[in-house]
């Protein structure tokens, strides 16, 4: 069974009233997953938001039948699959557990008819949760920035060789 503390331990969920979180609780549950385990898949229809209350979930991409991608991981106390807070969508990646996971979901629909209830706590809920996603695009931003600049066809193009490290005219 989930309790207030439980949602505390959510960094999104932390500074939220106990008000707003008891209206959460009847719809929160918990479940435990392996390591290796598919908590859901890329293309499912996202139905549930998820928190992770123990372990670590890696968000990954299938880009080929032999090659996988992790685009990042979600550590104990983070939020994933936010897909499910816009109506209609479905899940971009794969999540699946990394070790022994225990995950509480809600509904998203149902999440977000609470937020519409309490203007003020959906407020703050959503200003977080745009603090988290800004976070999320400057590192994956970062990291795309990255990989192009060691891709040897790129560097080669920005005249980035070896032996010319700053493109400049040797």
């Amino acid at each position: 069974m989930v309790d207030l503390m439980d949602l505390r331990k959510i960094l999104l969920l932390e500074r939220l009233p106990d008000a707003f979180l008891q209206r959460m609780l009847p719809y929160v549950e918990a479940r435990e997953y392996k390591d290796r385990q598919i908590v859901y898949e890329e293309g499912d229809p996202a139905e549930n938001f998820y928190m992770l209350k123990r372990g670590k979930i890696l968000l990954e991409v299938e880009i080929s039948d032999t090659i996988i991608i992790s685009l990042g991981s979600i550590k104990s106390g983070y939020s994933f699959g936010w897909s499910a807070l816009l109506h209609g969508k479905r899940h971009t990646t794969y999540a699946v557990c990394a070790e022994l996971c225990e995950v509480l979901s809600i509904p998203g629909a149902r999440l977000i008819q609470i937020l519409q209830e309490d203007y003020t706590s959906g407020y703050w809920f959503m200003k977080e949760a745009f603090r988290i996603m800004k976070w999320r695009l400057g590192r994956r931003t970062e990291q795309f920035i990255k990989v192009m600049r060691k891709h040897p066809d790129i560097r080669r193009l920005l005249g980035l060789e070896e032996g010319n490290p700053r493109g400049s005219s040797p």
